[in-house]
């Protein structure tokens, strides 16, 4: 977006102009990791333009605007309008904040990374109409959305021009995509029609399917996968408790047998399949026995790898207003047992596939003589750096 209006990329520690920093509401960090990199800006570069957006900026944003040195503030309606307001500022101002009310979100507008990676992240959805009682996305993102396919598939042959050879489809909620721009569509389209296009696309080597609602998550999205030659076999699948009695409470749309059913079809056809999951810890009500349970589910289940978050309270939630609220120490605890656990997964699922030949995508990069890629089924491989493998799917064995 900035490129395109002649502006330069710069690394975050090297001096700019314009520092954008685009805030997450995911974690209970967001506050201190704002506060903390717009003090650094202050002291290397004073006189720069310090902009804050993303999840936070539209939950909180007259908090933000007081911290001392940022200079504009731009909700979701307005990120796309970046250049606009930048060009409107002047340094000493009071912070402008502009469009924070989310029911000023209204049309989808789709982006993409490049000229990074050898990967490029093609959001397709934007929004959530889900209302799960931890979280504060739909307050902060709006109602589900998405691109239509025709765009899509544009965005992707766009992409495959540039050289790129994987793309990463994202979204807040992925699978719900088919609702329209504006959110009021009866899924005229619908996800598993948009990778059944995108599979037909010329020049783009591999797909990604960046997370996945288990509920969304259909057995013929998973057997389209199983054959495809372009997306890889790879889900991340959010869980959030291996407890029923903790699902209901998170107002999950599932429960643990439907997960339990959705991996061991993966599984069925894809043995060599990795599958990513997140999970909660310290839910209000999460006594040792859900703890257990989510323990005991998880390392029974063939899954790959966790993502594990511990869990923070969020204003204007359902779930900030539960008793049986569990001590910080103890969600710091279950936190460490489970990344313990991932830790455990994730080598056994490595050790299976040693001496196996396997696709390596490798990056662009070198550093310190080294280059880094990723199997078909998301096993990071690094090696001695050879020119002639970046960018390219090579056969490694492992």
């Amino acid at each position: 977006m900035l490129e395109q209006e002649g502006f330069e990329k710069k690394d975050f520690d090297d001096i700019a102009d314009v520092y954008v920093i685009n805030t997450c509401s995911v974690t209970d960090n967001a506050d201190k990791e704002c506060r903390y990199l717009v003090r650094r800006i202050q002291r290397k570069a004073p006189e720069s333009f310090v902009v804050i957006t993303g999840c936070y900026a539209q939950l909180k944003p007259k908090e933000i605007a007081a911290i001392p040195g940022v200079d504009l503030v731009l909700g979701a309606s307005e990120k796309f309008n970046l250049v606009k307001h930048i060009s409107e500022l002047a340094k000493g101002d009071s912070a402008k904040i502009c469009s924070c009310d989310i029911e000023d979100v209204s049309g989808f507008s789709a982006s993409f990374s490049m000229n990074d990676r050898t990967r490029t992240f093609l959001k397709v959805q934007d929004g959530c109409d889900y209302n799960c009682s931890f979280c504060t996305i739909p307050m902060a993102r709006g109602k589900s959305r998405s691109d239509s396919i025709e765009n899509v598939v544009a965005h992707a042959n766009a992409i495959a021009a540039s050289g790129v050879k994987e793309i990463v489809l994202t979204g807040v909620n992925l699978g719900d995509f088919g609702k329209g721009a504006d959110g009021n569509k009866k899924y005229e389209e619908d996800f598993f029609k948009l990778i059944k296009a995108l599979d037909e696309v010329e020049g783009i080597e591999r797909y990604r399917i960046s997370s996945i609602e288990p509920n969304l998550l259909t057995n013929e999205i998973i057997e389209f996968v199983s054959k495809s030659k372009k997306f890889m076999p790879h889900f991340h699948i959010p869980l959030q408790s291996g407890s029923n009695k903790i699902l209901g409470s998170m107002r999950r749309r599932y429960k643990r047998e439907l997960y339990a059913e959705k991996v061991a079809t993966i599984k069925k056809l894809m043995p060599h399949c990795a599958i990513g999951v997140d999970v909660i810890v310290g839910f209000p009500g999460e006594t040792d026995k859900e703890f257990k349970e989510t323990f005991d589910f998880l390392h029974a289940l063939d899954v790959s790898y966790l993502h594990v978050f511990t869990y923070s309270e969020r204003d204007n939630t359902l779930a900030v207003e539960m008793k049986d609220v569990v001590p910080i120490h103890i969600r710091n605890e279950r936190n460490k047992s489970l990344r313990n656990l991932s830790y455990m997964k994730m080598q056994y699922f490595t050790q299976q596939h040693v001496g196996q030949t396997r696709k390596v995508l490798f990056e662009i990069f070198e550093k310190n003589g080294m280059m880094e890629g990723y199997t078909d089924n998301y096993l990071r491989i690094q090696t001695s750096y050879r020119k002639e493998w970046a960018n390219e799917v090579i056969n490694y064995k492992l």
